[in-house]
């Protein structure tokens, strides 16, 4: 598959959103929403209302990452909204499986997340359930942060486990995504690339993007998996 960016809105401006969200529309795969409770991460952020009034004036599809408390409760929500991608971290999930199957229900693409000490191995057998498997390469809660070099040989072994079940899962990133560090990700294997500061925190986010983009399509080119 053909990399993909997800600019997160987390580093955008929150009084404009609708005005950041469009600058990117002609240039983006995607519009990353980090939901946070200020429980499962310490930080609040963006809610269900937020993602319901971007949703009027976004022309890019919303993934929505949850980083909540209560994701069961809330995950199916977000997709019944219109959200097309809904990411449940396995650290808070209670009941993943029925979850991310009423994502699905509601017509949104299911993804399922994982810390940076979460090791990969253990949900190799919840692949078919999901559409995109999520690895945070900073540990989740702020923007901004120094990308964890450390989670790379997971994102090698994730990509073995996908392509070893051959399945068509999305193998996104999310954390310190940046120039510096994205030809290492997509050469460890990631295709879906979230990516904050990177965008939003550049003189111009299209060029960033388009840069991206190129940094990430020409690492996957040379990549052997």
């Amino acid at each position: 598959m053909a990399p993909q960016i997800s600019p997160s809105i987390l580093s955008a401006d929150f009084a404009r959103l609708a005005e950041d969200v469009e600058r990117i529309a002609d240039s983006a795969d995607w519009v990353h929403v980090d939901v946070m409770d200020n429980h499962f991460v310490p930080n609040l952020t963006l809610g269900l209302p937020v993602v319901q009034a971007l949703l009027k004036h976004s022309r890019l599809p919303l993934d929505c990452h949850l980083m909540i408390e209560d994701p069961d409760r809330w995950a199916p929500e977000y997709a019944e909204a219109g959200a097309k991608s809904v990411t449940i971290h396995a650290e808070a999930a209670k009941a993943p499986i029925r979850t991310l199957r009423a994502i699905r229900a509601a017509g949104a693409r299911a993804g399922l997340g994982v810390n940076p000490a979460t090791p990969v191995d253990g949900f190799e057998d919840l692949l078919g359930e999901v559409d995109m498997l999520l690895l945070m390469t900073v540990e989740p809660g702020f923007g901004g942060q120094k990308f964890l070099d450390v989670v790379l040989p997971k994102v090698r072994r994730a990509r073995e486990l996908i392509k070893g079940r051959d399945l068509p899962v999305w193998l996104q990133v999310d954390g310190g995504v940046s120039a510096e560090t994205i030809e290492r990700c997509a050469e460890a294997g990631a295709d879906v690339f979230v990516a904050g500061n990177a965008v939003y925190g550049a003189d111009d986010p299209v060029e960033a993007i388009r840069n991206l983009r190129a940094q990430a399509e020409e690492a996957t080119a040379k990549a052997n998996w």
